[in-house]
Parts: structure tokens; sequence; C-alpha cells
């Protein structure tokens, strides 16, 4: 890549740092035909020149803000949607959030579906939330799960080794026991580096259980004790860092 493309981002990245969206609703976007570069429909993969382009989504201007990065931990309980609209849902997880936060474009790095509680991520930092759901980068995730019935650990390889589902390759990464129970137990420790949609419920479901409970407890290094249901907080950038893998050296 030369230096003069280096300095010019990709249009889903700079619609990400303008804290429109994430990179990937931003690609979404894109493909509906819903963004124009000086008043041509955007290809997806172009680049801009921020102070120069005009970028515009659905007729209005892009204007890039040095705004402050907000990125807040979120317990997020059962019933909540994870998106900032959705005329079918009946309550959305920045309902949740302080009032100051609420004026704030913020995006979710990371969802849980209307059944499962526990962490979300809630940023208007585009990099940090490319960072947080691209699967290159490995961000490992841990899940309490509660089955209808006891775990049959003749099934451990066939969740590992994954399978191909409704035409998706789904995958369990680790399985523990919850503390104190063995793995025949319906109480387990889910653990994943990815996150396809309802990834767990569906593998899970597709080997005869059903999953009654799914909580994510934590993020990389980053956990939710102490944090009741419903609660959210501003994250230090001590703790956003605990988010990702250390790097060896």
């Amino acid at each position: 890549m030369n230096s003069t493309n280096s300095q010019r981002p990709k249009l889903q990245k700079f619609l990400a740092d303008a804290g429109l969206c994430s990179r990937r609703k931003g690609e979404e976007w894109i493909m509906d035909g819903l963004v124009t570069i000086n008043g041509i429909d955007a290809k997806l993969g172009e680049r801009v020149t921020p102070n120069a382009d005009i970028v515009k989504v659905n007729g209005k201007r892009v204007q890039v803000k040095n705004l402050p990065k907000i990125t807040l931990l979120v317990n997020k309980p059962k019933g909540f949607v994870c998106s900032n609209e959705d005329g079918h849902a009946d309550r959305l997880i920045f309902e949740l959030l302080e009032s100051k936060y609420r004026s704030i474009r913020l995006f979710c790095a990371g969802r849980l579906d209307l059944d499962s509680e526990g962490m979300v991520i809630l940023t208007n930092d585009g990099s940090l939330a490319h960072r947080l759901t691209h699967p290159s980068h490995m961000v490992r995730k841990r899940y309490k799960v509660e089955l209808d019935i006891p775990f049959d650990t003749s099934d451990l390889s066939a969740l590992l080794s994954g399978a191909v589902i409704e035409e998706e390759f789904l995958k369990i990464d680790e399985v523990k026991p919850s503390k104190g129970k063995s793995l025949r137990s319906p109480k387990l420790d889910v653990y994943m580096g990815h996150g396809k949609k309802r990834e767990i419920r569906r593998i899970f479901y597709h080997l005869g259980y059903k999953v009654k409970k799914l909580r994510r407890v934590a993020i990389g290094g980053l956990g939710i004790k102490n944090m009741s249901i419903g609660q959210s907080r501003l994250l230090k950038n001590e703790e956003i860092e605990l988010l990702f893998p250390k790097e060896v050296s």
C-alpha cells in the first residue's frame, strides 16, 4: 500500500470513524446503494479523502467531527435488542444508558440476541469496534450456558469440530464445566473467539439440546463481576486494553 492510500481510509472505515455505524453496517449501506461520493454511487472498498470528498448517506452529508471516543460496558438483560433502531423491538439496549450518553451515536461491538444476557460493548470508536468484532483479532468471549438436559460428553467432539447448519459452518472453541459442576451437568462454560448470529443456540439445538439461558460473562480479560443486570458504565483505557489478547513478543 502506498503512503497516499494509507492516509485515505476506506469508505466503511470513514463512516465508522464519523460515529454513524460499525464498519460492517457501513459495508451494508454501501452495497445497498445508500452512500455516494461526490454525487456518484459508492463502491465497496473505495477510499476517500476526508477533507475533500463529499460523502453522503441517504442524501445527507457526513460531517466528520472530532468527537471524544466513548466506550461503555452494558450488562444486558433479556428482552432488549442490540440495535439503534428496530421497528419490531419493544426495547432497545440504548434505553439502558444514562441520559448523558443517549444523544451520542453509539453502536454495538458484538451483539447478543433478544433472549441472551450479559456483556455488550457500545462505542462510537469505529476502529475499536472493528478490532472487537473481526474474527482475525481472535477476541475470546466466555458464556455461561444452561441447557434443558444434562450434557452428554459424547457430543463434545461434535461441538468442537463444528458442523454446517443452514449453510453456515458453526463451532464452539472450548467447553468447560461450570464451577463446582461436572461436564455432564446442564450448566457449562463456553468459549468462542468468533460469533455468528445465535451460533451457540443453533449448534446446541443441532445436537438435540435447547439453551434455556445464555449469558456472556467475559470478553478477553475483562469480566462483568459486580455489575447488576441493566447497569452500564464507562470503560477506562486500561479496561479497553483488557478486551484484547496480549501479543507474544
